[in-house]
């Protein structure tokens, strides 16, 4: 059985009707050309867009010449609510200087010294859900949850139990379920000081959000200046200057920092997450590979890692047929010709792993789930040309090296202790949000392993 897609929509639609779809669910708002397609465009009579698959036009917008396509500010319109001026919506020489301070609290052995709080959050997990065996679950639930609670265990050393923890999870939620990826100022051009017409709840989820993290940061800078705060992300973060300038984040710029985290670190994990073990319950016998794997977990060291091969070629192939962010839009800043298209100053440049990764022409067998892919020469030369799930570029995800840590972690742990089960006639339908989720949940079966 192959991996649940959306239907495409028809090549020519309206632009009302295009909004609408777009709105509802980016993915199948698409047409099906997009799978094959190097260069498509897309004319409304506000902007124009492409979206580009050909790898070296990838290659040359987020690597080769990333400063002519900054991140456009149209995506960040309906997000800013929350992020305000955080690391995800800025550009230029104010994103250089936040990234400066935030890329050393990620570097690879800081990886080591936060594992034992991830592996934590993965025996909180498993333990939770001895009360749910036999049951049928709503597993992005339990995905949610156990990722919200490795950002605040791994950020700041607190258990996702936490008062305030479990408040800015409630809200979170909240958010997500009011907020739509696009707002009216994606698709028209508007001046700053045009109201951008978000909810009442967006508005108040996310001012909600933002004082918690608030509270938290403020606490995190008393505890620094006394010489108590523990060694987690969020110190690392908040005690490093930047080497050009000299500056830290003060209070206000932490919190921007900390809803990107939490959005990033969070939805995307948790989303990522749910589709590997709903994939795991799809193909069985590629789940009892994963748990045979996941005896090395005896091991509660950081070197267990090295051995759990196919539990993290399940979840890369988990990330290139449900990479979480589907699409990413840049803005050309000068008139640019590609494949023989004048581009024009301003268009929107469309990056979207979603098509890339399933793309006709480039991988073998797109849209089928094969983890020993990634062992072959087509699944080596398409993981360098086609495969942009932490995004690529001076832009790529800081915390990429953290998810394809907790990711192959938490399954593994997860299966080590229960199996998944499928439940006929309710596969899940992936739509697109904040991230790739499931229209209506995923529903599996939990079952202990020792029963199996």
């Amino acid at each position: 059985m192959t991996p649940p897609k959306p239907e495409a929509r028809p090549d020519k639609v309206s632009l009302r009707s295009y909004v609408r779809l777009f709105r509802k669910d980016i993915l199948s708002a698409q047409p099906a050309r997009l799978y094959r397609a190097w260069m498509a465009e897309f004319r409304t009579p506000f902007f124009r867009s492409f979206l580009l698959n050909q790898p070296d036009l990838v290659d040359m917008v987020l690597k080769k010449r990333p400063d002519d396509f900054p991140k456009s500010a149209r995506i960040s319109e309906g997000l800013r609510p929350l992020l305000g001026n955080s690391v995800f919506l800025t550009n230029g020489e104010v994103w250089k200087r936040q990234r400066r301070i935030i890329d050393p609290a990620f570097e690879g052995g800081r990886l080591r010294e936060v594992f034992p709080a991830m592996r934590a959050a993965g025996d909180a997990a498993v333990a939770r859900l001895r009360a749910q065996v036999g049951e049928v679950v709503e597993i992005e639930e339990v995905t949610s949850h156990v990722a919200a609670d490795v950002i605040f265990r791994t950020l700041f050393s607190i258990p996702i139990e936490h008062d305030i923890a479990a408040q800015v999870f409630s809200r979170f939620r909240a958010y997500q379920r009011a907020q739509p990826i696009l707002n009216l100022a994606a698709f028209v051009p508007l001046p700053r000081w045009v109201p951008r017409f978000h909810s009442r709840e967006t508005r108040r989820n996310a001012a909600r959000i933002r004082a918690l993290i608030g509270q938290l940061t403020a606490e995190r800078m008393a505890m620094i200046s006394a010489g108590t705060a523990p060694d987690d992300l969020a110190t690392k973060i908040m005690t490093t200057a930047d080497p050009v300038t000299g500056e830290r984040f003060d209070t206000d710029e932490m919190v921007d920092q900390v809803a990107i985290f939490f959005l990033a670190g969070h939805e995307t994990s948790a989303s990522a997450l749910a589709w590997a073990l709903y994939l795991m319950a799809l193909y069985p016998d590629w789940q009892d590979r994963v748990a045979r794997e996941a005896a090395a977990l005896e091991d509660d060291g950081f070197s267990v890692m090295s051995r759990l091969k196919v539990s993290r070629d399940v979840f890369r192939e988990t990330l290139r047929l449900y990479p979480p962010v589907p699409m990413m839009v840049r803005e050309a800043i000068c008139s640019e010709r590609f494949r023989d298209r004048d581009v024009p100053k301003g268009a929107q440049m469309v990056l979207s792993p979603w098509h890339l990764h399933r793309h006709e022409r480039l991988w073998d067998n797109p849209d089928g789930f094969d983890p020993e892919r990634w062992q072959t020469e087509n699944g080596k030369t398409c993981q360098r040309e086609a495969y942009i799930p932490f995004s690529a570029g001076p832009r790529v995800c800081t915390g990429a090296g953290f998810a394809m840590v907790e990711g192959p972690l938490l399954l593994s742990m997860i299966l080590r202790a229960y199996r998944v089960e499928r439940m006929e006639g309710r596969d899940p339908v992936p739509v697109a949000h904040l991230t790739v989720r499931a229209r209506d949940g995923i529903w599996l079966r939990l079952r202990p392993r020792e029963d199996v």
